[in-house]
């Protein structure tokens, strides 16, 4: 059985081998072949990208604002939140209540003027690894005066100011006087810039220390919100409940799900979408090596009836043809898992090099929010890829094989 075995393989491998007569069936299978790694490949490099797209905003996103705001339900400031802040942070699953004050500015500097948002912070009680933290070009710049603040780098770059430099800030809720009311205007020093990895953020947010804000926009040692960063997402569900009830009836509670429910749902309908787009590559592929097989297989009709007649059975002969054609998909499917997981490792810096070469922004940040292009790897995506792969493949090469096992020798002895 073992030989016998070893000889269905060497026909198998040697039917994929191009001689001149069956030249055009090689042809076909290295179509297949072909078809089905750069199927395989580029489904593994378009979910690790929206993978690594989704968890890279994702990650921005709770990293600046938290997993859950507390606002008042009137809109107007937070005073005496230090008991709620408190009693929320006992939680077990809080990691950190952080009070912020913001609002919408004018940033204007000598050479031009642009809409911001200003964000009052608490730098001290940030953790070692937040985002803001870790973002801030200059570490020492923490430790702000009332007189400081740190801006987006981008934001800098479009006002044309650097650190040291002045800009004015100018809110558009004025100080009420007997003239009526005036916009309030101040002049502040940029310590440092920052960068978040994020456009929108790194474009338009201004931080300044808690109490300057608090002073800038007269809140009275008032707070817009609090943010509550919580050590597990998946958490939010079993705490928001416990937060609400702390906060009170005059309270109102808008976590992350909510806020940027339109844009994470619109990300995975544009996922599967795409994996199914790129799923008919495999599927092309295979229908491609079917009418391949079926070529081989009437090529090696006479071939078939020797073997039939010198007592290879059905099955042997179903086997040889199976072979040959799920070489081509394995080989394939292998081919691609490599190629796929290559370009994966190096994504960025081949998109830098295809920048480069054709001259054009191909992640314009402006677009994408992000400012580098990002691949998360699945495993149990990777696998479910190259399960469906191969057993596309092997589907594809069962009816071929068929057909061969079923070919009557006495017929094609007859017709060569």
């Amino acid at each position: 059985m073992a030989a016998f075995s070893a000889f269905e393989r060497m026909l198998a491998f040697r039917y994929l081998r191009s001689r001149r007569r069956e030249g055009f069936v090689s042809v076909i299978a290295g179509f297949s072949f072909l078809g089905i790694c750069l199927g395989v490949a580029t489904l593994i490099i378009v979910m690790a990208v929206m993978n690594g797209f989704r968890q890279e905003l994702l990650s921005r996103i709770l990293g600046l604002n938290g997993h859950l705001g507390v606002y008042a339900i009137n809109g107007e400031y937070l005073h005496d939140y230090q008991e709620m802040a408190a009693k929320i942070s006992l939680l077990p699953e809080v990691n950190l209540v952080m009070p912020i004050i913001e609002g919408q500015v004018m940033a204007s500097s000598d050479y031009t003027s642009s809409g911001a948002m200003v964000r009052g912070i608490d730098f001290s009680a940030l953790p070692k690894d937040n985002i803001i933290r870790q973002g801030i070009k200059d570490p020492q710049a923490e430790n702000l005066s009332a007189d400081e603040i740190i801006i987006g780098d981008k934001l800098a770059r479009r006002l044309a100011v650097f650190p040291g430099d002045e800009i004015t800030l100018i809110s558009p809720k004025g100080m009420v006087t007997a003239f009526g009311s005036l916009p309030r205007m101040k002049a502040y020093r940029v310590a440092s810039t920052f960068s978040l990895g994020m456009f929108e953020y790194d474009a338009n947010f201004i931080f300044m220390p808690l109490a300057g804000a608090q002073n800038y926009f007269a809140s009275k040692d008032g707070i817009s919100n609090l943010e509550v960063f919580l050590a597990n997402e998946n958490s939010l569900a079993k705490v928001k409940p416990v937060i609400s009830e702390i906060a009170g009836s005059d309270m109102r509670l808008q976590d992350w799900q909510k806020s940027n429910a339109v844009f994470f749902n619109a990300l995975q309908v544009e996922r599967n979408v795409m994996f199914l787009i790129l799923t008919l590559i495999i599927i092309v592929a295979s229908f491609n090596m079917i009418s391949g097989l079926i070529m081989l297989v009437k090529d090696k009709g006479r071939d078939i009836a020797v073997l039939r007649t010198m007592g290879a059975g059905k099955g042997s002969v179903m086997r040889i043809f199976f072979m040959s054609g799920a070489t081509v998909g394995v080989a394939g499917t292998a081919a691609g898992l490599l190629l796929g997981l290559l370009f994966c490792a190096n994504i960025e810096s081949i998109r830098q090099f295809l920048q480069y070469l054709t001259g054009t922004d191909l992640f314009s940040a402006e677009i994408y929010f992000l400012s580098h292009m990002p691949a998360q790897i699945d495993t149990g995506e990777v696998i479910a890829v190259v399960l469906m792969s191969l057993g596309l493949t092997f589907l594809a090469t069962l009816y071929p094989s068929w057909r061969a096992a079923r070919l009557d020798p006495v017929e094609a002895l007859r017709y060569e």
